[in-house]
């Protein structure tokens, strides 16, 4: 698939937050800490991403009873190289809102 616009400030950081994760999977809350953005930002972002073909989405079941099931996160094979393309070659990229890097 081919990008005909950069990737926003926000998108780099959940990629490299994503990247970071390795295989496991990831919940929106936790990207949205790491990543440090706000959900209204996060879960369209969440929803491009996947409909691009560069994450894989599940719903998994909650560890506790009683609890809803939950959006879970992993990069497919072309979201970890559009992250590592996007990210270059050091794996970070610098949150201007947050001031921190997400390795």
């Amino acid at each position: 698939m081919k990008r005909n616009r950069a990737l926003s400030t926000q998108a780099h950081a959940v990629l490299a937050a994503l990247l970071a994760a390795g295989n496991d999977w990831c919940h929106g809350y936790e990207l949205a800490k790491q990543a440090n953005i706000k959900s209204g930002t996060l879960y369209p972002l969440l929803i491009r991403l996947e409909s691009q073909g560069y994450l894989e989405a599940v719903w998994q079941e909650a560890a506790e009873t009683g609890r809803p099931p939950r959006h879970a996160y992993r990069l497919t094979a072309t979201g970890r190289q559009l992250a590592r393309d996007g990210l270059g070659e050091t794996g970070a990229v610098s949150i201007k809102s947050g001031g921190g890097a997400i390795a």
